[in-house]
């Protein structure tokens, strides 16, 4: 019998903190270089669609590739290639001067700095449940501190994104970022856990492509896993854009990096206390009620935010938001976790991923034209009102009331 240890949890927990603050200072840093550069909201959103558009193959290839190749590798390699991209903005800026940093090449690298985060964040996910036994927790608590923990590194990194920004530069502000990627690959490095190696041959997909197809066979046919990430999806696609482009032009207009940094760590605020809160709460909410109450608050609190109220006002919403939509993802991931056999987890986890990417480039570039031409006003409430009436027609789809019901499969090595 395994010894119970809270140690292979911990490592996991703190990797995907430090991975998870290294993006958020990127979301911050590529938009804002961007628009120093040039001052376009348009070519924000060119830098911040590269940084999206690799997502939703990179979450597909992921998944298959964790379930080949084995979970803790693929960790190790994504954290490894994430550094590197980020530290070459730097290198780029000492060896060949900072005038050469222009929107391709920030697109450019932009795009190599997203293209490996997907596979770290499937990999780590994809250990969960191992972890969680390991630890004696059910998974709706590590995946409820998990979230809490992608929530705290989202609120840490762009909070140190904007300060830096203000004080070294967003040139500089990358060695930060490439620091924290090393600090990820070195605690997944120390891990040992039951089921982060390499598959046995016979439980491997036989290739990549057919790995990927066989994944997307079994979340679409599974009707509450497709719903889900087709909610996810839509609602992904009209939020991004707002924290990727429409929020760093405000604030950028302004001058004003480190109320950026404050508005976006307002938003994971909130979404660590809704993770944690669920996490206690658990046992005496209904997961179709949860997920309906935050998609229909989160809509509101959106709409809220695109009258452009003052900074506190703007702080309060955000942190609304955070707050309601924090018990989502452990929704999600508990859904995965208990539908998908462990063969499958990290395809299940990658495709679901992909799906909420799937839309973002388009959404991205489809903002940053708009808010030119239409204000940063008519662009936030084109994309928040929507927000509310998927919510309004998510009460109607029969197929939410699944996550309530006990699955044929379960995977819940906890207590």
């Amino acid at each position: 019998m395994t010894k119970t240890s809270r140690g292979p949890a911990l490592l996991i927990l703190f990797a995907t903190l430090m991975a998870t603050a290294a993006t958020g200072i990127s979301i911050v840093a590529f938009p804002w270089l961007a628009l120093k550069y040039d001052d376009s909201a348009e070519d924000a959103s060119i830098v911040a669609a590269a940084m999206t558009l690799p997502l939703v193959i990179a979450t597909l290839v992921a998944g298959t590739a964790v379930d080949i190749f084995g979970r803790r590798r693929i960790s190790l390699v994504s954290d490894s290639l994430s550094g590197v991209a980020v530290a070459t903005v730097p290198l780029i800026g000492w060896l060949l001067g900072v005038n050469d940093i222009n929107i391709p090449v920030l697109a450019v690298l932009a795009f190599f700095a997203a293209a490996f985060d997907p596979a770290g964040l499937t990999s780590r996910q994809s250990m969960l449940p191992e972890a969680a036994a390991r630890a004696g927790w059910s998974l709706d608590r590590i995946n409820a501190i998990f979230e809490a923990i992608l929530n705290l590194g989202f609120m840490v990194g762009p909070g140190i994104g904007g300060l830096m920004i203000a004080a070294v530069g967003g040139i500089n502000t990358m060695w930060i970022t490439a620091g924290l990627f090393g600090s990820s690959f070195l605690a997944i490095a120390a891990l040992r856990l039951e089921g982060a190696g390499k598959p046995h041959h016979a439980a491997r997909p036989e290739g990549l492509v057919s790995g990927v197809t066989e994944g997307l066979r079994f979340v679409w046919n599974l009707r509450v896993l497709r719903t889900l990430g087709l909610i996810d999806l839509a609602v992904t696609a009209l939020y991004l854009p707002m924290e990727s482009v429409l929020f760093p032009k405000y604030f950028a207009d302004r001058n004003q990096p480190a109320q950026l940094g404050w508005a976006l760590m307002a938003l994971a605020t909130g979404g660590v206390v809704g993770a944690l809160s669920y996490a206690a709460l658990a046992k005496y909410v209904r997961r179709r009620r949860a997920l309906l109450t935050a998609t229909l608050t989160f809509g509101a609190a959106t709409v809220g935010i695109a009258f452009l109220p003052p900074l506190p006002v703007i702080l309060a919403l955000s942190a609304v938001t955070g707050l309601v939509y924090g018990p989502i993802q452990p929704i999600y991931a508990y859904t995965i976790q208990t539908r998908a056999p462990h063969h499958l987890r990290g395809r299940a986890v990658g495709v679901m991923a992909g799906l909420t990417y799937a839309a973002g480039p388009l959404g991205l570039l489809v903002a940053g034209p708009l808010a030119d031409n239409a204000g940063l006003k008519v662009t936030f409430f084109a994309l928040a009102v929507p927000i509310i009436a998927i919510g309004l027609i998510a009460t109607r789809l029969p197929s939410l009331h699944e996550l309530d019901r006990a699955p044929d499969f379960v995977d819940d090595p906890g207590p």
